[in-house]
């Protein structure tokens, strides 16, 4: 008799099978994880947008005729309504961020709308809330 060599076809099926589940149970921590590192173009380029604002309001004495900070890949940035001492620059997602909304004002008040839910103490909301 010669020895067989090679894999049954019950041993391939069970080691797909084990591939599948492995892959059911990262991939979407994975779109999460690479979602939350998207989220940091929202929150610098907020950042960067109240330097900007307050920059300009040191040379005018107004928040009138500020401009918002250009678009990232994934998120757009617009100055809310703004008056001679308040003002409000919003970051709304585009494409795979959209839903998630992320606000910073004058006194430097935080908020955020995402899929995950709201939190005005912290901008980065991970799934199952928390900072």
């Amino acid at each position: 008799m010669k020895a067989q060599k090679g894999f049954t076809l019950i041993e391939l099926m069970v080691t797909v099978v084990i591939v599948a589940i492995l892959a059911a149970v990262a991939l979407p921590s994975y779109n999460d994880y690479v979602r939350r590192g998207k989220i940091t173009q929202a929150t610098a380029g907020l950042s960067t947008g109240r330097v900007s604002v307050e920059k300009f309001y040191q040379d005018n004495r107004t928040y009138i005729g500020a401009t918002a900070p250009a678009p990232t890949g994934f998120f757009g940035f617009a100055i809310v309504t703004p008056t001679p001492t308040t003002y409000t620059i919003t970051a709304t997602g585009a494409g795979d961020m959209a839903g998630f909304v992320y606000t910073i004002d004058q006194s430097n008040v935080q908020t955020s709308a995402t899929p995950w839910g709201g939190n005005a103490a912290c901008w980065v909301v991970k799934k199952g809330g928390g900072c």
